[in-house]
Parts: structure tokens; sequence; C-alpha cells
């Protein structure tokens, strides 16, 4: 598994969001972007860490920032999820888990000490041009946005 570094282009994807509408990481250039994949809409560590995201929103885009959650759900399920946890940012469906791959995100990691291969939770940061300026792996989902945007130098809303 091959991880990405700051200073590397991010590599450009199309995916089906929660309403099944195509969205390509292209059409946010000019933008920066926290990309973000977790492992499973409606877990009680992904509900933590995206509606930390949610509750972020107003600070984060104050600062120019869009966010974009990546999991292997179904876009039934991620439509789910954004209703049940009123999620106000895109999530977006990789079932083959290709553009997990393509960022690292995809592995072999510990859970209750055995050794599986599946999403490990990380971050992107990329500038306006699609530049990564942070890549973040095995974050945790508790405290993780708060530390991304103290990382940022974004205040809370």
């Amino acid at each position: 598994m091959t991880h990405l570094e700051p200073g590397s282009v991010a590599p450009d994807f199309t995916l089906l969001d929660q309403d099944e509408r195509p969205v390509s990481l292209s059409d946010f250039r000019g933008r920066r972007v926290i990309l973000y994949f977790y492992p499973a809409a409606m877990t009680p560590g992904c509900t933590t860490q995206a509606c930390d995201f949610r509750d972020s929103m107003g600070s984060l885009q104050g600062a120019g920032y869009t966010v974009l959650g990546i999991s292997r759900d179904e876009p039934a399920k991620l439509r789910e999820f954004r209703e049940n946890d009123a999620i106000t940012f895109p999530l977006l469906s990789d079932p083959d888990h290709a553009v997990h791959e393509a960022y690292g995100a995809w592995g072999e990691k510990q859970n209750y000490g055995k050794t599986i291969t599946g999403v490990l939770r990380s971050t992107f940061v990329l500038d306006e041009d699609g530049v990564l300026v942070e890549a973040l792996y095995n974050v945790k989902a508790t405290g993780h946005v708060a530390r991304l945007r103290k990382t940022l130098g974004v205040d809370a809303a």
C-alpha cells in the first residue's frame, strides 16, 4: 500500500453521492477540500466523526474548505445516514474501494487484536489546485475534527 505525501497531486475520481449524482474531485478545483475516508455509515465512530464535521461546517466553510466524506456504503445507505444525522456535506460511495486504494486508505489494520483488510480512517486536505497539503492516516474518529481545525488554523464556529 502506498501512502500519499503532501505536495503530490490528489488522484482525481468520480463517485456517486447520497442522491446518486456523480461528483468529481475536479469539480472542486479553485476551492480547498477536506476529503475523509471512513469505514461505515451509521456506526458509532463514523457517526461521531461525521457529526463533528457537520458541527464544524460554519468555521470550515468560512475558512474556504469544502468537506467530502467517502465510504464503501451504497448511496441509499448514505442517504439514510445524511437524513438520520442531518449531515450537511456530500457523502460519496466507493463500493469497490478503488478510490480508497488510490489514496492509500485501504489496507491491513488491527481490529480487536486481529489483522484484517479494510478502510484506514484517513483525511486529506487539498489546496485550490488539488495538491495535498495534509495526508493523515489511521486517525481516530473522536477529536479528529478539532485537531484538524487546529492544524489548519481554523477557529471553532
